[in-house]
């Protein structure tokens, strides 16, 4: 009986210094990424998610309060719904930024990962998804992203561009 507390010991003993270890590397990938454009820790984040913090392409996050205060404020502006995790959006994105920047436009970006709800309440079926709102109302979309082979289906960056250059104001 002696033996089998003692390996019963021994056991939560090393429970409890892996959930200490776990906690650790929580707080320092929350202190590495403490100003993300999510305004959450980083362990509260979707790994995908957290894998995109640094890259210079999605950088441009716009949360739900803040996408529901310019529709309610009868704004103009693009919204670009994608997941941090859609193969479609990580090749599209990187297409897609120096295009806007060309066209001299600012893109919002939606992380439906992260913000599910948003599938229903924007109606977005595919992503990525680019949409203009004009006054606060949806005006026009583009679903998909760039062909993944030459010649594929998808959107093209002249598309994109063409999108961009009819919205801009």
């Amino acid at each position: 009986m002696k033996k089998l507390l003692i390996y019963l010991g021994i056991v939560v003993i090393l429970f409890g210094a892996l959930y200490v270890v776990n906690q650790q590397s929580k707080k320092v990938d929350d202190a590495k990424y403490a100003d993300n454009p999510y305004g959450v820790a980083a362990s509260k984040l979707n790994p995908a998610t957290v894998a995109l913090l640094n890259d210079p392409n999605y950088q441009d996050i716009i949360l739900p309060k803040k996408l529901e205060e310019k529709i309610a404020n009868k704004e103009s502006f693009f919204v670009y719904y994608f997941k941090s995790d859609c193969s479609h959006c990580m090749i599209t994105t990187p297409v897609i930024k120096p295009v806007e920047k060309e066209a001299g436009v600012t893109v919002h970006q939606f992380n439906l990962l992260e913000y599910d709800k948003g599938w229903q309440k924007y109606n977005i079926r595919v992503t990525p998804t680019l949409v203009y709102y004009k006054d606060g109302k949806e005006v026009e979309r583009m679903e998909g992203g760039v062909p993944e082979t030459p010649g594929g289906p998808g959107n093209t960056p002249a598309t994109f561009k063409q999108f961009f250059e009819k919205y801009k104001s």
